[in-house]
């Protein structure tokens, strides 16, 4: 299956990990916040994965350039890049991705995720994200936030067989 939109290529807010940080960096600056050069490290290496990454293995990669880097450290960038909307746990595999918009506020996300090969894609589309926020409404529920996982396989593992 082809790309035809590129907010659901999975490679689309990814082109490198240094691009992306520049635009979280441009984002911070605009915003009054300090990106570190651990958060920094830790967002390029979430970005360069092409993947999903657990915390853990965010860990291990960071030790190769960060003598200090811990448990408590790696987890307190997360909490920042999470919190500031630059990236997304998903809590279904508990892995963190790089977000498609790192310039603007948290926001709704829908995400395929695929059981095989465990790659992750932004979905944009407002169509789901509405209809989840009016049904929640509806119910008289106020959503404050929402990721929806779907699980299944993506179009590479399907054609894979």
């Amino acid at each position: 299956m082809a790309h035809d939109d590129p907010c659901t290529d999975p490679h689309h807010h990814v082109h490198t990990g240094d691009a992306f940080v520049a635009e979280v960096e441009r984002a911070c600056e605009s915003r009054g916040l300090r990106l570190t050069p651990l958060r920094a490290s830790a967002l390029r290496l979430i970005a360069d994965a092409g993947r999903p990454l657990k915390a853990y293995e965010l860990l291990d990669r960071m030790k190769a350039t960060h003598e200090g880097a811990a448990p408590p450290t790696v987890y307190r960038a997360l909490d920042f890049l999470l919190e500031n909307g630059f990236i997304h746990r998903l809590a279904s595999i508990n892995a963190f991705v790089a977000c498609h918009h790192p310039g603007a506020a948290q926001h709704a996300v829908p995400f395929l995720i695929c059981d095989n090969c465990q790659a992750a894609v932004e979905l944009e589309d407002e169509h789901v994200v509405d209809a989840l926020t009016h049904r929640a409404l509806a119910l008289g529920f106020k959503p404050r936030a929402q990721t929806l996982e779907v699980h299944g396989l993506c179009a590479k593992c399907v054609a894979a067989g």
